[in-house]
C-alpha cells in the first residue's frame, strides 16, 4: 500500500441574525502565506460526486460584496474554469469556446476593455 496523508481545508461562514454570510474566512494545512485565516467576500465550491456522479454545490456571497465585485469574481473563476477544463480534457476547441464567452463577459461588465 502506497503512503498517504491527508490535509484539511476549512471554511468558516460569519453570519447575522438572519442567517445570512457576513464573511467568509478559510484556511488549510498546507498554505505557506501565513497563520490567520483568509478573509474572503465570495465562494463558489463544486463537488463532483464519486458514486452519484452529481455535482453538489455551495454558492455564498457575504452582504457587503458589491455587484462590481461580483463580475470580477465570476469572471475570474469563468477563466479559471476554462483553464481547468483544457488541462483536464486537451479539447482546445471547447476551451477555447469558452475562453470566447470569459472574453465577452469580461467586456460587457467593463471588468476588461471591448476589443476594437
Amino acid at each position: 500500500m502506497a503512503n498517504t496523508r491527508s490535509s484539511q481545508i476549512r471554511i468558516t461562514v460569519n453570519l447575522d441574525e438572519k442567517n445570512m454570510p457576513t464573511g467568509i474566512d478559510w484556511d488549510a494545512d498546507d498554505r505557506t502565506d501565513g497563520n490567520d485565516p483568509v478573509a474572503c467576500k465570495a465562494m463558489l465550491l463544486s463537488l463532483f460526486e464519486r458514486n452519484t456522479l452529481d455535482t453538489m454545490k455551495i454558492d455564498l456571497w457575504s452582504t457587503d460584496m458589491q455587484v462590481n465585485e461580483m463580475d470580477r469574481f465570476v469572471f475570474q473563476t469563468l477563466r479559471g474554469m476554462a483553464d481547468s477544463y483544457f488541462k483536464a480534457t486537451q479539447n482546445r476547441e471547447l476551451a477555447v469556446d469558452m475562453q470566447r464567452f470569459v472574453q465577452y463577459f469580461g467586456e460587457k461588465t467593463g471588468i476588461i476593455e471591448q476589443k476594437s
